[in-house]
């Protein structure tokens, strides 16, 4: 699929977060790129040449609509990259680049502390369904990853940040093994966001992002982005994935990601900010065990997130309380500010206990075992955030 030229590439990320993707309506001037929602164009009076399962022309929504490609331009502008391809979902983007790089006799080495998706699509779907061979390993320890990466690994994918317990892994030193041994290196971005990192300019093959969590940040609409300067590949994954598997995001939600992407850098810039101070805060407090925050000097990744990540360390801070499953949940529940959900990345702060009973629970370090919280911040003020995690904590007892 031919891609347009970014016309804003060299200007500041807030700028090209605005004008990227933006032209005026052709019809009716508007300044707003409009909502598309048909399911079919017009086709050519000639259709000799048409192929059905292609992306390069609007005919299906399926095969790709005004308000994706709209989107698409401003993804790949935040990257810096080349091409970038959005679906439905973020898991789906998982989905959708696992399932075009793979085959039944293939190795893909990947992390034990990952998003569950990633577990259950390696660990249980490529592997039992598909032949897919499948190898936990400990990202953050590159003589685990040297001895995991064998001749015949296809793929190498990373979370960093991880998620849930926020370890940092080296992007450029474990692209530099993969691609040695003839591997294509994915990293997860989700938690660090492109404000905050771009992993292409570290080696790295294919970038996913959740466009659920950050780059939309309102919580009201789900997409996945694939971002890569691999162009050749990016058109099997939209043939093979996206119009054949049928992983396409609806006009509707490409339209609303769109919009909420405009704001994004401010947003990440505030929620950098919060979360520093809200996780100095935590580490001082008393029956607090343990704070997982790359922004901390006392993390074990924070040389290394100094170096990946350059405007903050992102808005996910993993920490335990001096407490078992059920006074966790009590906690949780006795927030007032903070709301008590799965997700991350939105305008509200979400918290979420892991509890020791998880089936991953073994694969963390020992630390995250007992009393782990993720913590996602939103856009409140910082002090009342951390004046309502006092007061819950209070509540419990701590």
């Amino acid at each position: 699929m031919a891609k347009k030229e970014n016309k804003f590439k060299g200007y500041d990320i807030s700028t090209q977060a605005v004008h990227t993707g933006v032209a005026y309506d052709a019809e009716t001037g508007a300044v707003r790129r409009p909502l598309h929602m048909a399911n079919s164009y017009k086709l050519p009076d000639d259709l000799s040449k048409v192929n059905y399962s292609s992306t390069d022309l609007l005919m299906y929504a399926r095969n790709g609509n005004p308000n994706q490609h709209w989107l698409e331009e401003k993804v790949a502008a935040l990257h810096g990259a080349d091409d970038a391809i959005v679906l439905g979902s973020g898991v789906a983007a998982l989905h959708a680049l696992f399932w075009t790089l793979l085959k039944t006799g293939d190795r893909v080495v990947y992390p034990k502390v990952s998003y569950m998706a990633v577990y259950r699509l390696f660990h249980e779907l490529f592997n039992r369904k598909f032949g897919v061979e499948t190898v936990m390993v400990d990202m953050t320890d590159l003589e685990a990853v040297k001895k995991a990466i064998t001749p015949g690994t296809r793929l190498v994918h990373i979370e960093t940040p991880d998620n849930p317990t926020d370890g940092i892994s080296d992007i450029a030193a474990i692209a530099k093994i993969a691609h040695e041994n003839g591997a294509a290196l994915s990293v997860d971005n989700t938690f660090a966001s492109p404000l905050n990192q771009h992993p292409l300019d570290f080696g790295a093959d294919f970038v996913v992002e959740s466009l659920t969590k950050y780059i939309n940040g309102h919580g009201d609409a789900q997409g996945g982005a694939i971002i890569s300067n691999d162009l050749a590949t990016m058109d099997r994954i939209r043939y093979e994935a996206q119009v054949n598997v049928g992983s396409v995001i609806s006009p509707f939600n490409a339209w609303q990601i769109f919009r909420g992407a405009v704001t994004f850098p401010l947003r990440m810039e505030r929620i950098n900010a919060s979360t520093q101070k809200i996780a100095e805060w935590l580490e001082q407090r008393q029956n607090v065990t343990f704070v997982s925050y790359p922004g901390l000097p006392s993390n074990p990744g924070h040389e290394l997130a100094k170096k990946q990540m350059k405007h903050g360390f992102g808005g996910v801070i993993s920490f335990g309380i001096a407490a078992d499953d059920k006074a966790v949940e009590r906690f949780c529940a006795a927030l007032k500010v903070v709301t008590f959900a799965v997700s991350l990345g939105h305008d509200e702060s979400l918290i979420f206990p892991q509890p020791s009973y998880d089936e991953r629970i073994n694969l963390y370090p020992e630390k995250f075992r007992k009393g782990f919280i993720r913590f996602s911040i939103g856009l409140e003020d910082p002090d009342d955030i951390i004046g309502d995690l006092n007061q819950a904590l209070k509540a419990i007892g701590l």
